[in-house]
């Protein structure tokens, strides 16, 4: 009995094949997943894999539930103190997912976006990676301004990490996000200090 058989015998196929198919993911990327490639990878036949997997959408929505899973457990482990430091913890989701990015693209939605916005397991683990990402927010702000807050600080994790994933920032430009945190805490200055509270004209 080859090794891949033993697997599925004793219950590990389900295993192996998420195993597979995030080696392929890591390797091409999103658009390369295939059941049958994943199962031929395995060494097992295709309808030993949809014994585990009903469909493709399925495959690529528990590797995209992995994923989030996996970045918030990188989170955790971000350093914290009582101010609610947030740049410790959007270093860590950008560098966790720097080193994943084919994943990355997968759990926001690249190529399966249906299947993922319909996956609960899905939501479950995005939303514990987005408590963990803004937790300090609730720490320096009031209620009111905690909506826009958070989706401040997604917005730039997100943004930093899909320019450096995409290869769109300019050279060096990894070696600033300190400085990027930096200057997203302090605020920075939209127009003249003079106009801010008025009305144009006025």
């Amino acid at each position: 009995m080859s090794p891949a058989n033993r697997s599925y015998h004793h219950g590990h196929l389900r295993h192996q094949l998420l195993s597979t198919a995030r080696q392929l993911l890591d390797e091409r990327g999103p658009s390369a997943l295939t059941l049958r490639e994943v199962a031929r990878r395995a060494g097992v036949a295709a309808p030993s894999a949809y014994h585990h997997f009903a469909n493709l959408d399925a495959l690529a929505a528990t590797l995209a539930e992995q994923g989030f899973a996996e970045l918030a457990a990188a989170l955790e482990t971000a350093p914290t103190d009582e101010r609610g430091r947030l740049a410790p913890t959007g270093e860590a989701y950008i560098t966790w997912a720097r080193a994943n990015p084919e994943l990355y693209r997968l759990m926001f939605g690249e190529g399966f976006r249906t299947a993922i916005e319909a996956s609960n397991g899905v939501h479950a683990s995005r939303g514990r990676a987005h408590a963990l990402l803004v937790t300090g927010l609730q720490r320096r702000l009031p209620d009111r301004d905690l909506p826009a807050a958070t989706l401040l600080a997604w917005s730039l994790v997100h943004g930093l990490t899909m320019l450096l994933i995409d290869n769109q920032s300019e050279p060096g430009a990894a070696s600033l996000i300190p400085d990027v945190f930096r200057l997203a805490a302090r605020g920075i200055p939209l127009g003249p200090a003079s106009s801010f509270g008025t009305e144009p004209g006025a």
